[in-house]
């Protein structure tokens, strides 16, 4: 005990020996009058400071010296507010009625117990560092908020207030109740953190118990350390809203929430709703991922049976994401973004099923989101390069012309083949630009092959993607990089994918019908994997099929051959020559299969038996010689 603690100990010691005795103290106070110590500055706010003689007057009333102080020991039982007097150690010296009433007692019984017992300061362990702190005068005031126990069980709500009286040889201990306005303040919160359609706590409480749960694992020494993560959203609810209304809508909601709730119920789990028909489940000290994923199969078991709303009987479906790792290092907004990716994926997988989080398909995600940013940027600093596969004669081996293929050389991730980023491109609409960057290109390469060799001049095959046609002047473009780049226009081909040239109708068949009208020819890609529409070969102006590489395959040897491709192919190749299509075959990979093709009837080959994509120089040796290397 501190110093100043002791002191003050004794003084009071020698203070209630001296009431006992009867013995006067030296300052006018009869016979165990040591309570005037007790201060009741709220209630009598001009009263003497604690301490004060019987002989003193009080400031300010003008009362000649040694007249009879006023009565503290009357304000101080007739006060409304619960207070006691404490000593220096923290005994209760002396309990107003109004404390004996609030605590269900004998104010005379508390007499007997210390301060910290009747307000649970031990029970908190930096209230009782603050309480203490102020019992040896380090600290000014202590006020907190605890709950106690009345002597008739209930529990009650209590202000409670520890500070040194005036006179600095005791304390004084207030306590108010305020469990009205804790109930109060219960139910304000309870409707501001729940939903009011389905009563499960909101999006605010979830993210407050996510963060709790997140920071006492890192201290929970009996916890297992992980934590879990079910966000579900229901598949197809808008359309109940939109037919039968959002009344039947938020009753179904509630039912949901109800068989979540059940659900949920066995391990204790928080079930929320965070908004429209998404909801969470979350799981402290999970014990790994297969309480997660059992969870998860429970809850679709539960919604997959049907709901009686309102008289309808309706069926619904949801998509889970599924999240479950160390609870160490994990932070709210990423294990937000995991759970949120995951459900994405569980949707995209086919809805109706839950789906567990993959950090290395995450990581995939995260790589195509890097690259899908950047894309336009290094279209303008050029970091796309062209490299070029031959078209070869089947029958004479003479290389025909070059397919331009895109390669990206990314400064973090090296080389990219276009699998890599051109559906990016197309999804954020850089396809345009870059494409624009490809034809431009692949025309001044060709032109400078067609003045280096003009008596063996290369058709240059450029794919273009459909948005190129649909959010460009395809047409313009085409016809301004010609004059620009000096390319006759018979020599450029344009290559569009089958699913994206049957059916046009409108602005693409109108801008291909131009472009074929300039002299520009006009391909079908992997033909035979999409619509196969052949009304329409008749009808756009198209000059050659590429058979997809999946035909090819039944063509790898003669001892095992596929008859049912070469029957396919040979009837596609028929039909092509019949409409004054030319045939290209696709991945072509051996010389049995060059052979058997030629042999059938297609015109041109392309793959790794003739060559793999090369720079542009590679391709200026082969047209040097008669046929390809």
């Amino acid at each position: 005990m501190c110093e100043t603690c002791t002191t003050d100990l004794a003084t009071t010691n020698a203070m209630r020996e001296r009431a006992v005795s009867g013995t006067p103290d030296g300052q006018g106070r009869a016979p165990g009058a040591t309570l005037p110590t007790v201060t009741e500055r709220d209630v009598e706010p001009s009263a003497p400071p604690l301490g004060a003689g019987a002989g003193a007057p009080c400031p300010g009333s003008g009362a000649p010296p040694g007249a009879v102080p006023a009565d503290y020991r009357a304000a101080f039982h007739a006060a409304r507010l619960a207070m006691a007097v404490v000593d220096r150690e923290g005994r209760v010296l002396d309990a107003n009625p109004a404390l004996g009433a609030l605590l269900g007692t004998d104010p005379a019984l508390l007499a007997t117990r210390t301060a910290a017992e009747l307000a649970g300061l031990r029970e908190d362990p930096r209230t009782w560092t603050e309480y203490r702190e102020v019992l040896c005068g380090r600290r000014a005031r202590l006020c907190c908020t605890r709950r106690l126990q009345h002597s008739d069980g209930h529990a009650l709500w209590a202000e409670i207030t520890v500070e040194p009286a005036a006179d600095s040889r005791g304390m004084l201990l207030s306590m108010a109740d305020i469990s009205d306005r804790r109930d109060l303040q219960g139910r304000l919160r309870h409707l501001q953190m729940h939903d009011p359609v389905t009563r499960l706590p909101n999006r605010h409480l979830f993210f407050e118990r996510l963060a709790s749960a997140l920071e006492s694992a890192a201290y929970d020494q009996e916890g297992t350390g992980r934590i879990g993560l079910c966000y579900l959203d229901l598949d197809g609810f808008k359309a109940v809203n939109d037919t039968l209304g959002h009344r039947v809508g938020d009753r179904l909601l509630g039912a949901v929430a109800q068989r979540l709730a059940e659900c949920a119920a066995p391990g204790g789990h928080l079930v929320a709703r965070l908004g429209g028909d998404e909801f969470a489940l979350l799981v402290r000290n999970s014990t790994g991922t297969e309480e997660l994923c059992e969870l998860a199969r429970t809850v679709l078991a539960a919604l997959q049976r049907p709901f009686d709303v309102v008289g309808q009987r309706l069926s619904v479906s949801a998509s889970i994401g599924v999240v479950e790792r160390p609870a160490a290092g994990t932070h709210t907004t990423w294990l937000m973004q995991a759970a949120d990716t995951t459900l994405y994926w569980a949707k995209e997988d086919g809805k109706a099923r839950w789906t567990l989080f993959d950090p290395e398909r995450n990581a995939h995600r995260m790589t195509r989101q890097a690259l899908s940013s950047t894309l336009r940027p290094a279209v303008e600093r050029e970091e796309f390069v062209l490299d070029y596969q031959p078209l070869v004669g089947l029958v004479d081996g003479v290389v025909r012309g070059v397919e331009a293929l895109v390669r990206w050389d990314h400064p973090q991730f090296g080389r990219l083949s276009p699998n890599r980023f051109v559906p990016l491109a197309e999804e954020n609409g850089a396809i345009v630009q870059l494409g624009r960057w490809v034809l431009r290109t692949a025309c001044h390469q060709a032109s400078a092959w067609y003045r280096a060799n003009p008596r063996r001049p290369l058709v240059v095959s450029v794919n273009v993607a459909v948005r190129q046609v649909w959010d460009s002047d395809l047409v313009a473009d085409v016809g301004a990089i010609l004059q620009e780049t000096g390319l006759p226009p018979h020599l450029l081909q344009l290559e569009l994918t089958e699913s994206a040239v049957m059916g046009s109708a409108g602005r693409p068949l109108q801008a291909l019908q131009r472009l074929s009208d300039m002299g520009v020819a006009i391909a079908i890609d992997d033909f035979g994997t999409g619509y196969s529409n052949l009304a329409y070969l008749s009808r756009l102006p198209v000059s050659t099929l590429k058979l997809d590489g999946s035909f090819v395959q039944g063509f790898r040897t003669a001892e095992h051959p596929n008859p049912a491709d070469e029957t396919i192919v040979e009837a596609l190749v028929q039909l092509a020559h019949r409409l004054g299509l030319t045939v290209t075959a696709e991945c072509v990979e051996s010389a049995e299969q060059a052979e058997r093709l030629g042999r059938i009837g297609c015109d041109t080959g392309q793959g790794w038996f003739y060559s793999r994509p090369v720079p542009p120089d590679r391709i200026q040796a082969m047209i040097a010689t008669p046929r390809a290397s």
